[in-house]
C-alpha cells in the first residue's frame, strides 16, 4: 500500500477490531475442523462461510457467519448463565432472504471468549434480542449443533455425521445375578384368592412369588413363612433356576420376569414404594412434608441425593407445593442368556409425601426438561450403588434369617465408548437454575 505526502490514510480502531475478530474466529472454526471462507470488503452483513467437514473431508454443507467483535466490558444483562444481544435491523433485512443457516458469532478480544447463536427463521422486526447462554462456546462441543444447522427443515433431509470426541457411556441395564435354586410347587389357588389368603393371615404377608397355571414359583422356601398356607406342602421342590429362567417359550421368560419383579418388591420394601399405575420404584418419606438425604459411593468419591425433596411456595412462607421423589421405572429383560434390570430413571410426585399429587404429568414435564446427561447418568449409579447396597447391608454375620436375605443381586452396569460425544443439546433446553425449574413446575400446576 503506498501513502502520498500529507494524505496519509489510517485505520480507525473499530476497523482494526474487526478484523482481529474475523481472524479469531476464522481460526477458531479451523481449530474445530470446520472450513471458514471470509468475504470480500464488499460483504454486507455476512462475513463469512464455515464449511461442515468430517475428519478433514468437505460436506458442501454451509453455514453464513457474522462476526461481532469488542475489546471488552461485558454484554447486556451478562450474568454466570447468560447474556442478551440486540441485532441490527439493516441486518435482519439482509440475512431475511438468505438461504444458508445464519449464525451470530460474538467475540470478545479481553478474555477470548466465543459465543454464537443462530438467527432463527421467521423472525420480526419484535424478534430483534437474541437470548445468548454461556454454554454456546464456539469449540469442540457445539460442532454437531453446528452441523446439524445445514439439515433441511422440510423435506426428507440428509445425514450429517456426528462430528465430535469419543466419549465413555453408561448404559442403563444392570445384570442380574440369579441365586443357584428356585422353588416350586403346586397349588390350588389363583395369585387373587392366595393373595387374600396372606392377608387374612396372622404372620407378615410376603409377595415374592407368581402363581401361574396352578403352579408357584418363588426363591424363597415357601415351607419356612406363611407362603406355606398357599402352596401344596408335600408337593414343593428345589430346582436349578437355570431350568426356568433360560427356557425358550416366551410365556414362561415373561413368568419369570414378573417373579423377579416381584421378589425385587419384597428386597426393597422398606426403603422403596411401589406405584401401581406408573409402575415405578420411588423413595419412601420418613416424615410428612420432611426431606430425605441418600448417601453413597459414586465412580469416585463419597456422595450424597436428595432423594425426597420438598418445595415450599415463594409467596406463602411455610406452605409446601409439593414433594418430589426420585424413581425409576424397572423392566427386566432376557439379552444373549442373561438377565437384565433395565433402569429408567424418572420421578414421583406427592402432595406431603404420602399422597399422590393430583397433577404429577405437568409436574414430572417440567423436571424432566432440566435433565441432561450429566444428572441422568448419576441417577443411573446412585440406584445401582442402592440396590447393591442393600446387599451388602443385609448380608453379614448378624444379618437377617436366610429366607429374608436378598436373592437378586446385581452387577455393575456396562460401558461403551461412544465415536462422538452427545451434544447436551440433545437432551432438550440448556439446563436452568433449580429454583427455576422449581418456578416452572409450580406454574405447570
Amino acid at each position: 500500500m503506498f501513502y502520498s505526502a500529507g494524505m496519509a490514510k489510517t485505520l480507525t480502531s473499530n476497523q482494526m477490531l474487526g478484523e482481529i475478530g474475523e481472524a479469531a474466529a476464522r481460526l477458531r472454526f479451523l481449530n474445530i475442523g470446520f472450513q471458514f471462507d471470509g468475504r470480500s470488503r464488499l460483504e454486507a452483513g455476512i462475513d463469512g462461510i464455515a464449511e461442515v467437514m468430517d475428519n478433514g473431508r468437505p460436506l458442501a454443507r454451509m453455514i453464513a457467519v457474522q462476526v461481532k467483535a469488542t475489546e471488552s466490558g461485558t454484554y447486556t444483562s451478562e450474568d454466570d448463565q447468560g447474556f442478551t444481544y440486540l441485532l441490527r435491523s439493516k441486518d435482519l433485512d439482509y440475512w431475511r432472504g438468505s438461504n444458508l443457516p445464519v449464525i451470530i458469532v460474538l467475540y470478545r478480544k479481553s478474555d477470548e471468549s466465543y459465543y454464537w447463536k443462530e438467527v432463527p427463521n421467521g423472525f420480526t422486526e419484535g424478534e430483534r434480542r437474541l437470548q445468548f447462554s454461556k454454554q454456546d462456546g464456539l469449540d469442540r462441543n457445539a460442532v454437531d449443533r453446528l452441523a446439524a444447522l445445514t439439515v433441511p427443515k422440510a423435506g426428507f433431509g440428509y445425514y450429517v455425521p456426528p462430528l465430535g470426541d469419543s466419549e465413555e457411556a453408561l448404559v442403563n441395564i444392570l445384570p442380574v445375578k440369579l441365586p443357584p435354586e428356585i422353588f416350586v410347587s403346586s397349588t390350588p389357588h389363583t395369585s387373587k384368592k392366595a393373595a387374600a389368603i396372606l392377608l387374612d393371615s396372622d404372620q407378615p404377608a410376603r409377595f415374592d412369588w407368581v402363581i401361574r397355571g396352578g403352579s408357584f414359583w418363588s426363591f424363597h422356601d415357601p415351607r419356612t413363612s406363611v407362603c406355606r398356607d398357599i402352596v401344596d406342602i408335600d408337593q414343593v421342590e428345589a430346582i436349578e433356576t437355570n431350568y426356568l429362567a433360560f427356557h425358550e417359550d416366551l410365556d414362561e421368560q415373561n413368568n419369570f420376569s414378573f417373579l423377579l419383579k416381584n421378589t425385587l418388591k419384597h428386597q426393597v420394601w422398606k426403603d422403596l414404594g411401589w406405584q401401581k399405575d406408573s409402575k415405578l420404584f420411588y423413595f419412601r418419606a420418613l416424615q410428612p412434608n420432611q426431606s430425605r438425604t441418600y448417601r453413597y459411593e459414586s465412580s469416585k468419591k463419597k456422595t450424597s441425593a436428595d432423594v425426597v425433596n420438598v418445595v415450599t411456595s415463594k409467596k406463602e412462607e411455610g406452605r409446601v407445593d409439593f414433594v418430589r421423589h426420585h424413581a425409576f421405572v424397572p423392566r427386566f429383560e432376557l439379552l444373549n442368556d442373561q438377565w437384565f434390570l433395565v433402569i429408567t430413571p424418572t420421578y414421583f410426585f406427592t402432595t406431603n409425601g404420602f399422597t399422590p399429587h393430583s397433577y404429577p404429568h405437568a409436574l414430572l414435564s417440567g423436571k424432566k426438561r432440566m435433565d441432561n446427561s450429566a444428572s441422568l447418568r448419576g441417577q443411573v449409579i446412585m440406584w445401582h450403588r442402592f440396590l447393591t447396597q442393600i446387599d451388602l447391608a443385609e448380608d453379614d454375620l448378624f444379618g437377617q434369617s436366610d429366607e429374608n436375605k436378598p436373592h437378586l443381586r446385581f452387577g455393575e452396569p456396562p460401558q461403551i465408548i461412544l465415536e462422538t460425544r452427545v451434544p447436551e443439546d440433545a437432551w432438550g433446553s440448556p439446563k436452568k437454575k433449580a429454583e427455576e425449574s422449581d418456578k416452572q413446575q409450580r406454574l405447570a400446576v
